[in-house]
């Protein structure tokens, strides 16, 4: 669907809107555009030339045009050329005045040096814009179209240009001496309406086709024949070069392209080169304008007719301009905007000229009374699209994408006026969150829009992404929003308390503002709690534990770690138990040395279940530390958890035996009682209590064993021998302790004993197996001692080494001779030592420097006899 550019919103000069000069009665036809798709962006903008043109075209109108990267020259009906710039100003000096009626085509050199123009007074001018190289050719007959040589700027070059009326002809500029040469390369198919030089080749169209010239091998190496019915005069023919070797036509409704290419070179016959049409396919427009915008096509079209495909003027519609993505036989529309041409209704199809600046992407729409020109929208055009149709988002990344190509837009720019919206739309939430993204660390930004969002008592969705430092912000405006939430969301204000920092605001006014709240409502925990914490940030600590005391609130723990606050707490202990007894017990622990036991002990001895928790895990920290509490320990154990009791009982030895006892007899905790009794030594009251109180026979067994009492186990014999299940416990356990005949003589011959065989069974086995034991360590024993007797004769037996060198401890003389009558017995001892026989004392049997005694007289020792 084609997209109409509105006049007043698309032909504009810098930012400005330029008016459409349109009779009021053609107003209606003017204001009717094709219907419009807002969600499709646009692929190219519109400026209106204007300045010096709209002086021009109010006297004249424009015929034709040629456009170079340095100027624009435009022909007019009265046979000017006027040089611009590209926004339309006149450059000085440029005019060519040349010709008496309509200039039909004009043609420059690819370096802009020099342009050609032909009209119908039957002249060619070829104008030297930098050096008066002028050149006029008289023809007897109107020339319609003219191509410069694209090299013709070159010192060298043969000043080459073609020329068109009937023939085609090749102009050749002579030398000094020589005349101007003309070579005709075509003739006798009718007016040559339109020629273009491309590199090495000429193209040009008469009432037949198209034909395609060879300059370097001087022969014409196609002809494309033309494939409509339209008037010639009606609807010329328009070829552009997209390359030195592509040829793009658009003739009528048809639109090929076709590409130079050698000859292979096995072909003998013919061209060295031809041309291939690679694309060729039908269009429902007439074809106005063409040229290349990379791979695709930009087209000047016309709707359809009888105007422009037979006779007849009526008038038109509004000239399109469309992007064609050509495929082999078909296009692919890419875009396709309407323009509003100033008196389009009165303006045929051939009065149309399109002409492109192919590196800058400049497209050049001219009517005889306009100029418009496109050029490719950039990313400035494409976020101000967006954000005309409120996509803020893709705007901003598009923003960061391309920062370093945009000209118009910023980042910034576009994030405030998105903020604008949503804030105008009462997406206030989704503002907030932008305000992080969009201000960074622009203070001045941060405070004016938080302004705003208190002006529209919204601060509670920017609240939470307000900068606390980079940048920091006026405490007035920290301020205002804790007093705005203290009035309206005393949780939200309690929240900020905690969060904010507190050198961001004047701690003392914040709270004058919540004591003055608080006269109004006494009782409000988030208040309490909001100036707990301001107390705090004040160092008041004393008033902040006592709030949090008084709300039972757990960021007292918090509070007192923070600040070290524990030398305060030995008169709170109680109330700090009574709000959490594990961090509590924990924090005693943690700082024993700043709150000593006994202080807590003397806070917590109203409350036996706290002293008894505190306790518990002080012991567990400290067990010589808390000794002197050990007593009081078995007494809380006793109460609160007996399963610790016997265990500590075991363990410690600092309470008091008696009073310990006492405990667990009013308890009639016995086996606790058995335990005592077994430590203060009274172990047949202990053992009575095991089998009268507690009925455990193995119990006993064990108790006896640990106490290894001959005495307790006759008592244990004699209690247990009118009770059978007592005897065959005794039986199978007590064979390795005691002897079974002592049990077994004292039991009744009446008696029943369960499981009596297989007692006397195991007994016997228990016996066999203490014998076989002791046989076999006999064994052992023996062996042993005959092997290290072996080992102790062998190692008396080695020979030890006495050196030639080796002197007597005690004279200092050498051990050996060599002279057999001055020698003596050595004494040599196992620990390397040797002595002259006659040198130790008598009955001395030991090393005298090691002073080693043996029980033996000489043992170890082995009289060498050297003679």
């Amino acid at each position: 669907m084609a997209q109409a550019i509105k006049e007043d919103a698309t032909l504009t000069k810098n930012g400005t809107t330029a008016s459409n000069e349109v009779e009021d009665d053609d107003e209606e036809d003017s204001s009717s555009t094709e219907d419009t798709d807002e969600d499709v962006e646009p692929k190219l903008k519109y400026e209106r030339l204007a300045n010096d043109v709209t002086s021009i075209l109010s006297k004249d109108a424009a015929s034709c045009i040629a456009v170079h990267s340095k100027f624009l020259a435009l022909g007019t009906h009265w046979g000017t050329i006027h040089i611009l710039d590209h926004i339309g100003n006149n450059i000085r000096d440029k005019e060519v005045s040349a010709h008496t009626t309509t200039v039909n085509q004009i043609s420059i050199d690819a370096n802009g040096d020099f342009l050609a123009s032909c009209s119908d007074d039957g002249r060619v001018i070829i104008t030297g814009l930098y050096a008066p190289e002028n050149q006029v050719v008289q023809f007897d007959r109107p020339v319609k179209a003219i191509a410069l040589d694209p090299l013709y700027y070159k010192p060298n070059s043969k000043k080459q240009y073609v020329t068109g009326d009937d023939k085609l002809i090749l102009n050749e500029k002579g030398g000094l001496f020589s005349r101007h040469k003309m070579h005709i390369i075509h003739q006798g198919e009718g007016p040559i309406r339109n020629i273009k030089w491309g590199g090495e080749f000429i193209a040009w169209v008469n009432d037949k086709g198209v034909k395609v010239f060879d300059v370097t091998a001087k022969a014409k190496i196609t002809k494309i024949d033309k494939d409509h019915n339209m008037r010639n005069d009606l609807c010329i023919c328009q070829m552009v070069w997209r390359d030195e070797r592509t040829l793009l036509i658009g003739w009528g409704d048809k639109i090929k392209i076709c590409v130079v290419k050698d000859t292979p070179k096995h072909t003998e016959e013919g061209p060295s080169r031809f041309v291939e049409i690679t694309h060729i396919f039908s269009t429902d427009f007439i074809i106005c304008g063409l040229a290349p915008l990379a791979t695709n096509l930009v087209v000047l079209s016309c709707e359809k007719t009888e105007e422009n495909q037979g006779p007849g003027l009526t008038q038109s519609g509004r000239p399109h301009l469309q992007i064609l993505d050509p495929h082999v036989r078909s296009y692919e529309e890419i875009s396709n905007d309407a323009l509003s041409i100033r008196g389009f209704q009165l303006v045929r199809c051939n009065d149309y000229h399109l002409e492109c600046i192919p590196e800058e992407n400049l497209f050049f729409i001219v009517s005889p009374k306009d100029i418009v020109v496109a050029k490719l929208r950039d990313q400035d055009d494409h976020i101000s699209w967006l954000m005309e149709h409120k996509k803020y988002e893709e705007a901003m990344a598009a923003a960061t994408v391309h920062s370093k190509e945009l000209k118009q837009h910023t980042y910034f720019d576009i994030g405030r006026e998105y903020l604008n919206y949503l804030l105008e739309e009462e997406a206030y939430d989704d503002a907030g969150r932008l305000c992080v993204k969009i201000l960074g660390r622009k203070k001045e930004s941060w405070e004016e829009e938080i302004l705003k969002f208190a002006k529209i008592q919204q601060l509670k969705a920017i609240a939470s992404y307000i900068p606390r430092s980079a940048p920091r912000l006026s405490s007035a405006i920290y301020e205002m929003v804790l007093n705005e939430f203290l009035t309206t969301d005393c949780e939200r204000f309690y929240q900020l308390i905690r969060e904010w920092p507190p050198d961001l605001y004047d701690n003392e006014s914040i709270i004058s503002a919540v004591l003055i709240k608080l006269d109004r409502d006494t009782n409000s925990e988030l208040l309490l709690q909001s100036l707990g914490q301001l107390y705090a940030y004040q160092k008041a600590y004393d008033k902040a534990l006592g709030i949090y005391l008084r709300l039972k609130h757990n960021d007292v723990f918090q509070l007192i770690h923070d600040h070290n606050l524990y030398d305060k707490i030995s008169d709170k202990i109680i109330q700090l138990m009574d709000l959490d007894q594990d961090k509590t017990v924990k924090m005693l622990l943690d700082n024993s040395e700043t709150v000593p036991v006994e202080k807590v002990v003397q806070q917590l001895s109203k409350t036996p279940k706290y002293l008894y928790v505190y306790l518990d895990q002080m012991v567990q920290k400290d067990f010589q530390g808390t000794q002197t509490y050990h007593g009081k320990l078995v007494k809380l154990y006793a109460e609160y958890d007996r399963s610790k009791l016997l265990p500590f009982l075991g363990r410690s030895e600092f309470y008091p035996l008696q009073s310990a006892l006492e405990e667990c007899v009013a308890r009639d905790y016995y086996k606790e009682q058995v335990f005592l009794l077994g430590r203060m030594g009274n172990l047949t009251q202990a053992l009575k209590l095991i089998t009268e109180q507690l009925q455990d026979v193995n119990h006993a067994i064990q108790f006896c064993m640990e106490q290894a009492d001959e005495e307790l186990w006759e008592n244990l014999i004699e209690y247990s021998m009118d009770k059978p299940k007592f005897i065959t416990a005794l039986l199978q356990n007590v064979g390795a302790h005691i002897d079974p005949i002592k049990v077994i003589s004292k039991i009744r011959r009446d008696l029943e004993i369960p499981g009596l065989r297989d007692s006397l069974v195991k007994i016997l086995q228990d016996y066999n197996l203490q014998l076989f034991l002791r046989d076999g360590c006999r064994k052992i024993l023996v062996a042993d001692s005959f092997n290290l007797l072996d080992r102790l004769v062998r190692t008396q037996k080695r020979g030890i080494f006495v050196d030639d060198s080796q002197l007597c401890p005690v004279c200092n003389q050498r051990l050996t001779v060599s002279d057999l009558r001055y020698a003596s017995n050595l004494n040599v001892f196992h620990c390397r030592h040797a002595f002259h026989e006659d040198c130790m004392p008598a009955y001395v049997t030991h090393c005298l420097i090691c002073n080693s005694v043996k029980k033996d007289r000489r043992p170890g020792a082995r009289e060498h006899y050297l003679k």
